[in-house]
């Protein structure tokens, strides 16, 4: 819980019921602009909760602190901070797609992973840079528990695959028929298909726009926001 101490008031958090301090969204009232940072950490829950020894990022929390953010008008940027083992796929894409969709200047970076559907989450941002020793596995679509070996699952994951990477594909530079290669590289993985690629390699295929740490991306969020804001001076 946020406390206020009467002596001196820190004015780098805000403090209260909407601000989500349990996601680690915070903002920066001393910089240039004012910015929030949310951070995707552990594995994305969906609709089943997870053991409470599992680190998780629940939809439920990010979703409605997106909209309280796109619709502050104080707030001047978005930096999401990844490090995610992947999780719920839906509730990635959801998360994923509101994202892609805010007006707010956004930018993401990936430290340590972002596997799984953290690689459409990685993307999302207006603009993505993953730090050098960050790696990110990309692999199909897996389904925990009971599955009916019919047709109509297989068509199931098809379509669900395909929803994965044309959001993928729609906010990176990469192709859809690379992403589709490394997503069924046989002789990486010891127990399944797919691919590990570290930094250099997710820029060099297009995947992530850049590689860079923290201040690198603080900048880029600024420039954004200072080109966001001569625009609509301009009008």
């Amino acid at each position: 819980m946020c406390k206020e101490n009467d002596t001196e008031k820190d004015e780098n958090v805000q403090c209260g019921k909407d601000d989500a301090s349990d996601n680690g969204l915070t903002a920066s009232r001393n910089s240039d602009h004012l910015i929030h940072c949310l951070t995707v950490i552990g594995e994305i829950e969906g609709h089943y909760i997870l053991p409470p020894q599992n680190k998780t990022t629940k939809y439920e929390h990010i979703i409605p602190a997106l909209v309280a953010i796109e619709q502050d008008k104080t707030i001047e940027g978005l930096l999401i901070i990844l490090n995610t083992v992947g999780g719920d796929v839906e509730a990635g894409l959801a998360i994923a797609e509101l994202i892609a969709g805010m007006e707010t200047p956004t930018v993401s970076i990936v430290v340590g992973g972002g596997h799984s559907i953290g690689v459409p989450l990685a993307v999302c941002a207006k603009k993505s840079f993953i730090v050098p020793t960050a790696t990110m596995t990309i692999h199909p679509v897996r389904m925990n528990g009971l599955v009916l070996g019919v047709p109509q699952t297989l068509s199931y994951f098809d379509r669900m695959q395909d929803r994965i990477t044309n959001f993928v594909t729609r906010n990176s530079r990469i192709t859809a028929e690379h992403f589709r290669e490394l997503m069924m590289k046989k002789d990486e993985l010891v127990m399944d298909v797919g691919s590990v690629v570290d930094g250099e390699t997710a820029v060099k295929t297009g995947l992530i726009d850049s590689l860079g740490g923290l201040s690198d991306a603080i900048k880029c969020l600024y420039a954004l926001i200072d080109e966001k804001n001569d625009a609509g001076g301009e009008e």
